[in-house]
């Protein structure tokens, strides 16, 4: 048996989560210390929870009942408590037993009994399964691999928390009791529930801040003016549908009403008499505790903070900011901030800004989340430039821009946004990843159903900025780009490269193919996109150049021509001022208007194909295009367009069907416009005091798939390029003042549109016959338990070359043999035993693997060439000791390469290809991809380095064997994929030939696996 000295106090297992309504709990083990609060909990716990947990009638405990429950050796007995406030809300605990139920002897019994207590007041949040996932972690690392549960037929809600939590279970019915057992070990079903329930949990506590019924301002300054003032200001002239409060503890006894505002105004918190959902927090640093105390007090949902003086003043400001998140959080607060911007709900039963954005942005599409508020404001500047107002080709559904993001970041945001219906396109600006693993899988799913668009600042510095108490990622830029795309994530390097990539995805179909016609009346500018287009590896067709005279019936005519064509994906039109005679006379008011009617039209009887627009000089031009299209005469081509919207009715959704764009496999059929109100016309008045639960918390989404990932865009290719429309995206278009912006956005959504036709049919991880996983397994818990006294402080460490060789064996991974040669007898008699031709290498680090610096001596016939050879290596480059050479059989003639294996921290499993020498170490022509990697991605990741002509003939080369080269990476990936422990391997020279690979180099590094990864139970990143 374990014993408890051995056994600390395990502070790795305290974890804040997120409950189902939102809220947050902290978990932690229950120590001796909490005996009160176990009696005051258990006071507050209604007489059927007693009997449900203890089968009997049990008022209270006895003081034998509370030392048992507070004393736990955190080994064979552990017990966790979820608390809010510092008190109890729920208990969980197990004990191990042995095959009879009895307290287990054996440090090899490895079931436990578990029971579960939940205060009356806290049933139906969800803390009974987040306790569930905890504890059955904590027992997974503590050696237990199953749990029972005796449940009393009528406690149907602790059935149904064990029954959905995915695990394979067995259930019995004896003595009136139900007996549940259940293995520990994660399923695919297990991880899909928990990955559920984080997002609704999560996505549900954005939802709380974005969508509130009241809103209290503290801070909020006596005269005009001030952070405080401004922000409820602002709050005001968007036409907030909520309760509004003032706060200022400052305010004289007689202010009851703040003017000219005309909202009520109050000197604490708690004079509120109705409920507070988010607090806007504008005080100095000093007074925020004071502030955020009153808030849990008095039950607000979520805080924004704007006050800066936190970690980007320094340690000490770090310190505060933690401290903050600690109190917060123990009041089951969301935070957004400190030092934040504000947030910005655009819906029309909200219409919220909470920020210093002095102008609400117009009503859209566009999800927007940024780090930086210097870039918040750049962002919604650029947007509003592109398209202003309700309905406009820029407009948002919301904006958070979260500061030094203590608490709620893009993975939350990402959460909420995955199901949202009012946003179809995501745009982040990111100055740091925390959790670089969760954002791959967050952005990856989400990526599946509506674009994901990234910019991220501090890129080569190596550092976060100062307010993001983050930890240090090791993981390069490069690799943290490769892993983006390989999550079908759009990496953009500029702020205006988010809009403009935003703005065509937002108005714009996905194209089915790279084939980009281009037409205009400018052949020098139709040139420019034609070369952009192949500078982007696009498939330019040529240029259709009009007259400079040509009228907007010519660009109409040639525009719908163009995109009946078969030969085309995507069109292109450039445009400068009508050059001509002509008595300046325009049928839309302008000359640009007039032209933007002419491609609306155009454009609507092809609502499948993409359009971006270039202009010179024609600003009117890009102000129609992205303003919804205005109500038409009957005598108009599009008169047919509904003149609230400006929507086309032959695309109007149908109200019994989800709001998408058209694709190529489904023609428009014509139908009536829907009677509903305009999506950005005038919206019904809002009720007097609405509440949060006006909106829905959980809005319908793409149903998940096995595994917990979504459900995959639809097999049919053509159908799985449109993503999910609210209106026909034809009729905003967007426009680009220099040709090559345009076609970089229609790359980008070329590139993002194969990548939705991939992942319809992902790939696999192959099984392998000949893997022996069991027996690496022994291996590896053999060599850590030789090695790993020899190393402190949980660091990884070497394997020896011989135990590196048969561990990689076990995978089906051969390395050809290498025998030491310290002096020229030695050499000689390994070379007999290879057998000639054979290699002389030296080994010292600063030659490995450094043929041009004469450390590789290759294809030695003889032994009186290899003793030549032998003499000359210590002659030039030092002695036998400092050389260690080495003697290798010849393998066939190839291509040098590399294959890497290593698990960041923070990105997880990383499987690295490229090729050996100055492309990879000089260049950084390296590939990566997340492991487990499929077939599909491991093929692709080979022809995705600069250097792969090399690979595939290039010259008139010979190819390799590419396929040998593709098995080995997907062997590496299961090896480490399948061990934790391995957390590196390098394989350096793998020698590729036309037939077959040779593995010349190998090393493994191995280490304990961390106690918490984002594959464990679900919990909020604590900085």
């Amino acid at each position: 048996m374990q014993k408890s000295p051995d056994h600390a106090y395990p502070t790795h297992w305290e974890a804040d989560v997120v409950l189902r309504d939102g809220g947050t709990a902290r978990i932690r083990p229950i120590t001796p210390d909490d005996a009160e609060r176990l009696v005051s909990f258990y006071e507050q716990v209604s007489d059927e929870s007693k009997y449900y947990r203890f089968f009997a009638p049990y008022p209270r405990l006895s003081d034998r009942d509370v030392h048992r429950f507070t004393h736990h050796d955190y080994v064979d007995r552990v017990g966790l408590a979820a608390t809010v406030g510092g008190e109890f809300i729920a208990t969980v605990r197990y004990d191990r037993i042995n095959d009879q139920g009895l307290p287990a002897k054996d440090p090899e019994d490895d079931q436990a009994e578990v029971a579960f207590l939940v205060q009356d007041a806290h049933q139906g949040r969800g803390v009974a399964s987040a306790l569930l996932e905890h504890i059955a972690a904590v027992a997974r690392e503590r050696g237990i691999r199953r749990f029972a549960a005796e449940v009393l037929p009528a406690n149907s809600k602790m059935i149904k928390v064990f029954t959905d939590a995915g695990y394979t279970q067995q259930r019995t019915f004896e003595d009136g009791v139900v007996r549940l057992e259940f293995d520990l070990e994660p399923t695919e079903q297990s991880m899909a529930v928990m990955r559920g329930r984080e997002q609704r949990a999560e996505a549900r506590s954005v939802q709380r801040l974005l969508a509130p019924g009241s809103v209290a301002v503290i801070g909020t300054g006596r005269t005009p003016g001030g952070i405080g003032r401004t922000v409820l200001r602002n709050i005001l002239d968007a036409g907030y549908t909520g309760r509004v409060h003032a706060v200022n503890h400052a305010f004289p006894d007689d202010l009851h009403r703040l003017d000219p505002e005309g909202v009520p105004a109050v000197r604490a918190l708690r004079e509120i008499p109705d409920p507070v959902d988010l607090a806007v927090i504008a005080v100095p640093a000093d007074g925020v505790p004071a502030a955020v105390r009153d808030c849990g007090e008095h039950g607000v949902q979520g805080v924004l903070i704007l006050s800066s003086g936190y970690a980007e003043a320094g340690p000490e400001g770090r310190e505060r900011q933690r401290a903050l998140l600690r109190q917060a959080r123990s009041y089951g607060m969301r935070l957004i901030g400190p030092n934040a911007f504000g947030l910005i709900n655009t819906a029309g039963d909200v219409r919220l800004n909470a920020s210093l954005a002095p102008r609400m942005p117009g009503a859209g599409h566009i999800g927007l989340f940024t780090q930086s508020g210097a870039i918040g404001i750049a962002l919604l500047s650029g947007l509003h430039a592109r398209g202003p107002g309700h309905g406009g080709i820029a407009g948002i559904s919301s904006f958070v821009s979260a500061g030094n993001r203590a608490d709620v970041s893009g993975n939350d945001l990402l959460q909420y946004w995955y199901d949202d219906p009012d946003t179809e396109v995501v745009i982040l600006y990111l100055e740091s990843i925390g959790n670089p693993r969760k954002f791959a899988r967050l952005a990856r799913r989400t990526a599946a159903v509506k674009p994901v668009v990234v910019a991220k600042g501090a890129r080569h510095t190596g550092t976060a900025p100062l307010g993001h108490a983050v930890p240090t990622v090791r993981v390069p830029d490069s690799t943290v780009a490769a892993l983006m795309r390989q999550a079908g994530v759009i990496r953009v390097d500029t702020v205006t490269e988010l809009v403009d990539a935003g703005l065509l995805l937002a108005s714009q179909p996905l194209p089915a193919g790279p084939r980009i016609g281009i037409l205009g009346n400018s052949e020098s500018l139709a040139l420019l996109a034609y070369d952009a287009c192949l500078t982007e590896r696009l498939r330019p067709v040529r240029p259709r150049v009009l007259a400079s005279a040509a009228t907007p019936d010519d660009f109409r005519a040639a525009l719908a021509e163009t995109l009946a064509g078969e030969g085309c994906d995507a069109v292109i039109v450039t445009a400068i001022p009508w050059v001509g005679e002509h008595d300046g006379f325009f049928p839309g008011g302008s000359e640009g208007a007039a032209l933007a009617t002419a491609l609306r039209a155009a454009a609507a009887e092809h609502p499948h194909k993409p359009v971006a627009v270039v202009h010179l000089a024609m600003d009117d031009l890009a102000e129609t295009l992205a303003a919804p299209a205005p109500p038409a005469s009957s005598a108009d081509p599009a008169s047919s367009a509904d003149p609230a919207t400006g929507a086309d009715p032959a695309m109007a959704a149908d109200p019994a069907a989800p709001d998408r764009q058209p694709t190529r496999a489904e023609a428009p059929a014509p139908r009536p416009a829907p009677p509903e109100a305009p999506l950005f016309g005038a919206a019904p008045p809002p009720p007097p005091h609405r509440t949060a639960a006006a909106r829905p918390s959980a809005p319908p989404g793409p149903p998940p798939a096995p595994g917990g990932a979504p459900a995959p865009p639809p097999a049919d290719a053509e159908a799985a390029a449109g993503p999910l429309r609210r209106r026909p995206a034809p009729l905003r278009i967007p426009a680009y003042p220099a040709a090559e912006r345009a076609v970089r956005a229609l790359a980008e959504a070329v590139r993002y549109a194969a990548w939705r036709r991939e992942a319809a049919e992902p790939g696999r991880v192959p099984e392998y016959d000949d893997i022996q996983e069991a027996a690496a397994g022994a291996d590896i818990e053999r060599l850590l338990g030789r090695l790993s006294a020899e190393t402190s402080d949980g660091r990884s460490f070497p394997v020896p070359a011989e135990d590196a060789e048969a561990l990689l064996a076990r995978y089906g991974i051969r390395t050809h043999p290498v025998l030491p040669a310290p002096d020229p007898d030695t050499a000689v008699r390994a070379a007999a035993r290879l057998g000639y031709p054979v290699a002389l290498k030296t080994t010292a680090p600063h030659l490995r693997h450094r043929a041009d610096l004469g450390g590789v001596r290759l294809d030695i016939a003889g032994e009186a060439e290899l003793r030549r050879t032998y003499a000359e290596l210590t002659d030039f480059l030092g002695s036998p000791e400092e050389l260690r050479p080495v003697v290798q059989s010849m393998v066939p003639r190839g291509v040098d390469t590399v294959v890497r294996a290593a698990i960041d921290p923070a990105a997880g499993a990383v499987l690295s290809f490229g090729l050996a020498g100055a492309p990879s170490q000089l260049l950084g022509d390296v590939a990566h991809r997340l492991i487990p990697a499929t077939d599909r991605e491991v093929a692709e990741q080979i022809r995705s380095i600069r250097a792969a002509p090399l690979l595939f003939g290039w010259r008139g080369s010979q190819p390799v064997d590419t396929g040998a080269l593709a098995e080995l990476l997907l062997r590496v990936s299961r090896l480490v994929d399948d061990h934790p422990e391995v957390v590196g391997v390098d394989l350096e020279p793998v020698v590729v030939s036309p037939h077959g690979l040779s593995v010349l180099g190998a090393g493994v590094r191995l280490a304990r696996p961390p106690a918490t990864t984002d594959l464990g139970p679900r919990r909020l990143p604590a900085y």
